[in-house]
């Protein structure tokens, strides 16, 4: 992606705090056919130079077999939202849009152990559900949830390169960049609040 120097992330660990709070993915492979998926991923941080990423397709899903051994990236969407000239001090300014994202390559490798399957299951379910008050749990006999397993084909990437962008208008005078803040807190919108906050943050401590 084009990533100026302003708004380039190398910190591995702020990427990977946004992979697992934004891990509801876009994966995308080339080879042959262009094929893009939407799916939740599970980072594990320990396993790899960078960690390694964790999911699944529907086996009804011929991305699986297109992808399977190939190269493919991971888009991880954080929050975005308009930024309007109306915040700014110059008229000659123009709309942009404030964002962050991490591009996450590695090879795909689909896994056809249904133990490892039935593990991920349970691993996800117990990750997604952690944050209700009565977490509901895979509890079906072993049968059936062997049947389950049997629909779905689970892979992972080993991440060979990661690349982070928090376009958060850093490209702008500080106090240009204090109005923008103070104009998205007014608006109130959840994802505007969330840029604004990041804003902030980086005007506060100001990090790679």
């Amino acid at each position: 992606m084009y990533n100026p120097s302003s708004f380039v992330v190398t910190d591995v660990g702020r990427m990977h705090g946004w992979m697992e709070q934004f891990s509801f993915a876009t994966l995308i492979s080339a080879e042959g056919e262009l094929e893009a998926s939407h799916l939740p991923l599970l980072l594990n941080r320990d396993e790899g130079t960078y960690g390694t990423l964790l999911g699944h397709f529907a086996r009804a899903s011929r991305h699986w077999q297109l992808a399977d051994g190939q190269p493919v990236m991971a888009i991880f969407h954080g929050p975005h939202t308009y930024i309007s000239p109306r915040w700014y001090d110059n008229p000659n300014l123009v709309p942009t849009w404030n964002y962050v994202a991490v591009h996450a390559r590695g090879r795909l490798t689909v896994t056809h152990d249904p133990n490892e399957t039935l593990s991920l299951l349970r691993r996800m379910t117990a990750h997604y559900e952690s944050a209700f008050e009565a977490p509901w749990q895979l509890a079906a006999d072993e049968q059936s949830l062997r049947k389950l397993a049997e629909q779905v084909v689970t892979f992972r990437i080993p991440i060979e390169q990661l690349e982070g962008k928090a376009k958060l208008s850093q490209n702008h005078p500080i106090a240009r960049r204090e109005r923008v803040v103070a104009g998205l807190r007014e608006q109130g919108t959840p994802a505007g609040i969330e840029i604004a906050e990041l804003m902030q943050l980086v005007m506060d401590r100001p990090t790679s």
